[in-house]
């Protein structure tokens, strides 16, 4: 049995109808087929069309939506963190301060003008100690410290932590309800003050959904960071908050 192509059955249908209405003298038999016939022209080239338009956005959004972090560390200083809140600003950035309990303390305005800006504020410790077998406690008690000093300041609860050197204990995490941020983008940015050394060190290791390893705390570093946002942006990257990294 011959097999027919959609255009052939198209073709049927408008002869068929034609007929009926020479016959009948119809015409809302005629309206009726030639309304069907047209509705699946119609509808086929729309769903196409929209699929297309569909792809065709998918695409558009993914390289809109090529996300990667900024974080910084050992913070606020007093002259450096606020210049890299001014190119931050500038740039219409938003960054991830691991701050120091101490620091913050002695640094009050900058960490509300973080907090304003949009920033996320995350602890790093009161005096920048490491984790060891040896003073689980000890750690303990300086992060609650440092959430405490943060809070006071800005008013709200401290969700992340970056345990200074990486190293982490996962019970922390249910006994303080905080989130560990870790990184997988390190130029070593506190071993040289050469800012163009780290940036090349950054746009080399930086992929979608990077999280930064910088420190606020030196001025090459804030150099370099503003560089690498500024050379990530042309090439098409956006820059987010942690959370954006981890959660969505």
């Amino acid at each position: 049995m011959k097999r027919f192509k959609k255009r052939e059955w198209a073709v049927l249908i408008l002869e068929a109808a034609l007929l009926l209405f020479l016959l009948f003298g119809s015409r809302e038999v005629f309206a009726k087929a030639l309304d069907a016939w047209s509705g699946k022209v119609s509808g086929s080239f729309e769903e196409k069309n929209t699929k297309n338009k569909k792809e065709q956005k998918e695409l558009s959004n993914g390289q809109q939506e090529k996300k990667i972090a900024i974080t910084f560390d050992d913070g606020p200083h007093p002259v450096y963190t606020e210049r890299l809140l001014n190119g931050l600003k500038k740039r219409g950035v938003r960054a991830t301060f691991f701050v120091l309990g101490d620091r913050a303390k002695k640094n009050p305005e900058l960490m509300k003008r973080m907090k304003e800006e949009g920033h996320i504020i995350g602890n790093h410790t009161y005096h920048h100690i490491q984790l060891r077998r040896s003073n689980l406690q000890k750690f303990k008690e300086e992060l609650l410290l440092t959430n405490q000093v943060i809070s006071e300041i800005t008013g709200e609860e401290v969700q992340y932590v970056r345990p200074p050197y990486g190293t982490w204990d996962k019970k922390l995490e249910e006994e303080l309800n905080m989130i560990p941020v870790f990184w997988n983008v390190d130029p070593n940015d506190w071993c040289t003050g050469n800012a163009g050394r780290v940036t090349k060190s950054i746009m080399n290791k930086a992929r979608e959904n990077s999280i930064i390893l910088l420190h606020d705390c030196y001025k090459s570093s804030v150099e370099a960071a503003l560089a690498a946002i500024d050379s990530l942006t042309e090439k098409g990257f956006t820059f987010v908050t942690v959370e954006e990294i981890l959660f969505e």
